[in-house]
């Protein structure tokens, strides 16, 4: 029995590449706050667009995530 326990090798363990992931962890975060404030404050006094199109376009994605519009 000792022989088949030390036939297995031990795990290797896997490196994970920080200073590749960081990059696109960040760009994910800011595309994730840019749709964040598209989702909720894009309307209004507050508004980058003129047009209703962006509010429109996400206003069921508002009323899922909680945020009020109306």
């Amino acid at each position: 029995m000792t022989q088949a326990a030390a036939s297995i090798p031990a795990p290797i363990p896997v490196r994970i590449p920080i200073r590749q992931i960081v990059p696109w962890a960040v760009l994910v975060g800011l595309l994730a706050l840019i749709a964040l404030y598209f989702v909720s404050t894009e309307q209004g006094a507050a508004s980058v667009i003129a047009n209703h199109y962006v509010h429109e376009f996400v206003h069921d994605g508002r009323h899922l995530l909680a945020f009020p519009c109306h």
